[in-house]
């Protein structure tokens, strides 16, 4: 008598019935994948409608700070400009492809409010749309990484194969932190400012603009414990011809598995509330 009047009383069922009705929201959001693509894509159209270029707009600016930044702070570094401009672009490109997820990952539910109190659809759809909505974006930047590789004559030594894992692995640890920045931005409306001045910080601690092997050893615990290191190493190395280490590969395993498991379960005990956060 006590558990049917706590059930009425609250509305829930259980952990594991959160967890089967979650289950089943993932499932039916990979069951109509097309449509999570097909907002992505809508909202890169209507983001750039009118616009003569459209999105290479972005790439055309970001083309110019690589440029700007690789001849400049290659001279200041004594870096050869071979070495460094491409270091530099592939960098930008990816990590911005990083922070670009995970910041517009704070709106993926606030911005589908309506959609959300109108419909029934999965709330995995929305976070596809925001990965998507990234992708087609790395899309059109990387004719920068092409562009590059060409002049410079990496393209004869990439491991493309190796990059495409990467790449992978970068996607799938990206959707959970988008998951999980969703869900507690949805709660605190604060939350997309706090993100912000993280992933600002991370370009400043991760090498980006600065080659990694020009710190001392005792700092290496700034690359060794920075997921955002990991992340474009395992992309960006493998397109200069570089080896990545094994502790990379391991570093981004474990922080998929385990970031895959707090999201879920977040979101298991959460998913009937974010609509009501809305």
């Amino acid at each position: 008598m006590e558990a049917a009047t706590h059930m009425l009383r609250t509305g829930r069922r259980g952990a594991l019935f959160e967890f089967q009705m979650a289950f089943r929201d993932l499932r039916a959001s990979l069951e109509r994948i097309d449509l999570a693509w097909s907002l992505a894509w809508h909202d890169v159209v209507s983001r750039y409608r009118g616009s003569i270029l459209g999105p290479l707009w972005i790439t055309l600016s970001m083309g110019l700070m690589v440029l700007g930044i690789g001849l400049l702070w290659g001279e200041l570094f004594r870096v050869p400009i071979q070495q460094f401009i491409p270091f530099v672009a592939l960098g930008i490109v990816f990590f911005g492809t990083v922070t670009g997820t995970i910041n517009e990952g704070c709106d993926t539910f606030v911005h589908a409010g309506g959609m959300l109190s109108q419909t029934a659809l999965p709330l995995f759809t929305f976070v596809w749309r925001t990965v998507f909505r990234s992708l087609i974006n790395l899309g059109h930047h990387l004719v920068i990484v092409a562009v590059v590789l060409v002049y410079f004559g990496y393209w004869r030594t990439a491991n493309y194969p190796v990059a495409a894992l990467g790449l992978v692995l970068l996607v799938v640890n990206v959707g959970w932190i988008s998951l999980l920045v969703a869900i507690i931005s949805a709660r605190f409306r604060d939350i997309p400012q706090a993100v912000q001045s993280v992933t600002q910080a991370a370009a400043i601690m991760t090498p980006v603009f600065w080659l990694p092997d020009r710190i001392p050893e005792r700092y290496h615990l700034i690359l060794d414990l920075n997921p955002f290191y990991h992340l474009l190493e395992a992309v960006r190395a493998p397109l200069l011809g570089q080896g990545v280490a094994e502790h990379t590969y391991l570093f981004l395993a474990g922080m998929a598995a385990a970031g895959w498991a707090l999201a879920f379960s977040i979101f298991a005990n959460t998913r009937r509330r974010i609509v009501h956060y809305l």
